[in-house]
């Protein structure tokens, strides 16, 4: 529906590119979604395509096959994928938070062995952070790198990964020096035929079923000294905390438009669907419920406009992105949950656009950082 606060992050480009993405999205997306959620994995011949329109490369520099532009235009892919509700395939995980630790990390032969093939989709990417001992915890981290003549040699295990299944290559935590913590971490880009990598169980999840998840295994994986990221060892722990404020923006940007989706179903649900002969439009609950949801958003949509532009502008400070991140999916939960409610038996039916959103956005309070750890980064100042 349409706001009392116009929006004026975007511009004509980016407009232009909405309707290009929206398109694509009709037509070579939704229509499948159900088969791939079946399937728990998207085909590699999407991903293709959508390195063919441009989806993939929105902020990945021109010199390697990108566009060329910021943040905004990675916005507005993110817009429009939760508005259509679709979780996968993960091309956010890909292009708008891996590709930029490439971008500003990586060697000129990093980049240009990686960033055109992460462009036109022929080379997909996941992020290997997390593991079963100790979550996204870096400093208790136990996949090790060993020195080993001209390369290393890799042991540990990672899970809860996007893309696990399908990627090509892995950008890897791994202990450097585990004396030192997580100032001993550093960052390596893992092919994943390398011999000794295995792919464990692919995780079923409450939600984003297309979305393929898996368990990450390295026995003794060799992995030569060109593929450290940016050259330089124990370099991840500064690496990985320039990149949460990006990482946190994709989650909140999504959730903003999940919202704003959630929003425009049930008010067309509720205005269609009757009760006690009356539409369920019309009883004072229904209708204060939808003014309470259509006023949070409104109020909360000018602040993570804000926020995309002062990230595209490079203004954009950790503690703000965790502000965005913390408000967006709690506020995409309470809507979500509200509008299942007004939606009866059928909101939680997996037919249903809002069942599915509800069980997908779940997940965005832990992404990124838990929304605790947002609370402990706002709260470091006082």
């Amino acid at each position: 529906m349409e706001f009392g606060i116009p929006r004026k992050v975007y511009g004509p480009d980016h407009e232009a590119f909405r309707t290009t993405v929206r398109a694509f999205l009709e037509k070579e997306v939704l229509p499948h979604s159900a088969a791939w959620e079946e399937a728990g994995q998207t085909p590699r011949e999407i991903w293709l395509r959508a390195g063919e329109i441009g989806i993939l490369g929105t902020s990945i520099p021109e010199a390697y096959g990108g566009f060329g532009g910021d943040f905004r235009f990675d916005a507005v892919v993110l817009d429009e994928l939760g508005r259509y509700g679709v979780a996968a395939p993960a091309w956010d995980m890909h292009s708008y938070i891996i590709a930029p630790f490439l971008t500003h990390f990586g060697t000129e032969a990093q980049r240009q062995e990686w960033l055109p093939r992460f462009v036109d989709g022929r080379a997909i990417s996941a992020i290997g952070l997390t593991e079963p001992g100790s979550g996204s915890d870096l400093g208790g981290l136990t996949t090790t790198a060993v020195r080993d003549g001209n390369g290393y040699v890799i042991n540990g295990a990672k899970t809860f990964i996007t893309n696990g299944v399908i990627a090509d290559v892995v950008l890897l935590a791994a202990k450097t020096a585990p004396e030192r913590g997580a100032e001993g971490v550093s960052l390596f880009l893992v092919d994943t035929d390398s011999p000794g990598f295995r792919r464990g169980r692919k995780l079923r999840k409450v939600g984003n079923h297309a979305q393929d998840t898996a368990e990450l295994f390295f026995d003794d994986v060799h992995v030569p000294a060109q593929r450290l990221l940016g050259g330089d060892e124990n370099r991840g722990w500064s690496q990985l905390t320039h990149g949460l404020a990006q990482e946190r923006m994709v989650v909140a940007v999504r959730s903003m438009a999940i919202a704003e989706a959630a929003l425009d179903q049930t008010l067309a649900y509720v205005r269609d669907r009757k009760a006690f002969g009356r539409r369920i439009a019309d009883f004072q609950n229904t209708r204060f419920k939808l003014a309470e949801i259509e006023t949070d958003i409104e109020v909360g949509r000018p602040f993570i406009d804000a926020c995309i532009v002062a990230l595209a502008e490079g203004r954009l400070t950790s503690q703000m992105a965790a502000k965005a991140k913390l408000w967006a999916t709690e506020l995409a939960d309470r809507v979500l949950d509200e509008c299942l409610q007004l939606h009866g038996g059928y909101g939680y039916t997996w037919d249903f656009p809002i069942g599915r959103a509800w069980a997908d956005a779940r997940v965005h309070r832990i992404y990124a950082g838990t929304n605790e750890v947002m609370k402990h980064i706002i709260s470091r100042r006082y």
